[in-house]
């Protein structure tokens, strides 16, 4: 191991005892062999507050409502590509990459250099007047998108993303009522909100007023479902019958939307929007051919229909650069490209963003994108992903509690369950404390689903092979650990 890069807390109890089923003296009988691959990358010294002021800030001065992972939350203080470092300087494999926003890796070196030259240029001027970042930026992005999807209004973040794409939507048709699938996440504002379908996210206040939701073909959880329903190397472990080009789970819920559209909305509508893949309910997989026929339905009734790349874009799923090209469909709008017709409708009243596109976002956009073309990372999403799902696979073959692993390049969900048959969600205490065994050797996973039940491997696209041996064996080692924990309570 190179100097400077601190080894995981390997076999670390802590945390474990006293926790469940009165475990103080419980001890696992399982050990992690698995050893953290190599770093060359040496952190600098913390020098802030200490752990306990850092918490104490936290509780006082920090909303509530901005909860962290584990029992006793990371404090982190430099990241170089797919590692995180913590105070300590202890070294974690990062499997969630900023809730799948980080694509080429933490501070990678081309985006830092070009972030650094341009602070030292321009930051900020507003939208009114022309600076040379946000041209180059459009250009290079709207080259990657097919036609007509060639002009771009750059906003802060997803949520406002999705908001203006509901706006522009409902402005375009001059109709109202907007769908979308239950269990998925579009964004925490009063206006998506209507649109988001995860109860986790929801108030107790007025929101969505035009909002629809229609059932998600999910073909694990839901109703219909087989072995070939998915574009995955992975299926679900649901048997079915269909003859070669037949789906009879797509055919299935193509029936449920139609429902929807013929009971629950006019007869005009002003869109449907849906991830590729979903994102926080843990990369939920619609059947092959599902998306081409809804789009066509949505059409029939002069909705626009609008694809949400936060999480799947980017070359992530790698095969494709952008999540709705795997689904063989052109959208009309997507959350950072709208087709020509419908930016336009904007333009009728004024509308700006004030930071939207400033000098600063926009070279830091540019250089993502060259770095992804440099580094092959659509490439690397698809090798590397493909083989971290069919390593998973494995231990959805080994583990009752593994009920599921499916996804597309590095875009991967593992959804626990107490048992394959009924399917019913692990417990949220237990799927808690397998993230906890898995941080405290050195793992960072993310976790989603309606039930917080699936974990979620979405790590920087700079992720390697090694990393996910490394990885994969440390997921297994505390899946054993569950198991053994399961098994003393019974006795």
């Amino acid at each position: 191991m190179a100097v400077g890069c601190a080894p995981p807390l390997r076999g670390s109890s802590r945390g474990l005892g006293g926790v469940f089923f009165r475990q103080q003296k419980w001890k696992s009988s399982v050990s992690t062999k698995a050893k953290m691959p190599p770093c060359n990358f040496v952190p600098e010294k913390y020098k802030s507050h200490s752990y306990e002021r850092m918490r104490e800030i936290r509780e006082q001065n920090i909303s509530p409502s901005l909860r962290t992972f584990y029992k006793k939350p990371l404090l982190l203080h430099q990241g170089h590509m797919q590692w995180l470092f913590d105070y300590e300087g202890r070294r974690y494999l990062d499997l969630f990459a900023g809730i799948v926003t980080v694509g080429v890796g933490h501070c990678h070196p081309k985006v830092t250099m070009a972030t650094q030259k341009q602070l030292a240029h321009l930051w900020h001027i507003s939208s009114i007047y022309m600076h040379p970042s946000i041209q180059e930026y459009a250009e290079k992005l709207t080259s990657l998108f097919p036609d007509p999807l060639k002009v771009v209004y750059l906003t802060n973040s997803g949520s406002e993303a999705n908001d203006l794409a509901m706006f522009m939507a409902r402005l375009y048709t001059r109709n109202f009522d907007i769908i979308s699938f239950r269990g998925a996440y579009h964004g925490g504002s009063p206006y998506t909100l209507g649109l988001t379908s995860v109860g986790l996210y929801k108030h107790g206040v007025a929101n969505g007023f035009g909002c629809l939701s229609t059932m998600l073909p999910d073909v694990f959880r839901g109703p219909w479902g087989g072995s070939h329903c998915r574009d995955s190397p992975v299926q679900t472990v649901r048997k079915c019958t269909c003859s070669e080009g037949v789906c009879h789970a797509k055919d299935q819920y193509i029936e449920q939307f139609k429902d929807t559209l013929n009971t629950s909305v006019p007869k005009t509508i002003a869109g449907f929007i849906a991830e590729p893949i979903q994102g926080v309910n843990g990369a939920v997989q619609y059947p092959k051919g599902f998306l081409k026929e809804a789009y066509q339905l949505v059409r029939e009734r002069q909705g626009v229909c609008i694809s949400d790349e936060v999480q799947t874009g980017f070359g992530r799923t790698g095969s494709h650069f952008w999540g709705f090209q795997t689904h063989g469909v052109v959208p009309d709008i997507v959350t950072l490209a709208k087709g020509i017709e419908i930016a336009s409708s904007l333009a009728q009243n004024l509308h700006v963003n004030t930071f939207g596109g400033n000098p600063l976002a926009c070279t830091v956009g540019a250089a993502v994108l060259d770095a992804i073309e440099e580094d092959g990372l659509q490439k690397n999403s698809e090798d590397v992903g493909t083989y971290m799902l069919l390593e998973l696979a494995k231990l959805r073959d080994k583990f009752k509690i593994v009920g599921d692993v499916r996804g597309k390049g590095l875009m991967i969900g593992v959804e626990m369950v107490t048992d394959k048959d009924h399917r019913h969600p692990l417990p949220t205490e237990e799927v808690s404390q397998i993230l906890e065994d898995c941080k405290d050797m050195g793992v960072l996973i993310g976790r989603g689903g309606l039930y917080s039940q699936t974990f979620r491997f979405k790590p920087p696209m700079c992720i390697t092979k090694k990393d996910v041996d490394f990885a994969v064996e440390v997921f297994d080692t505390a899946l054993q650990r569950h198991m053994e924990r399961a098994a003393a309570k019974q006795t």
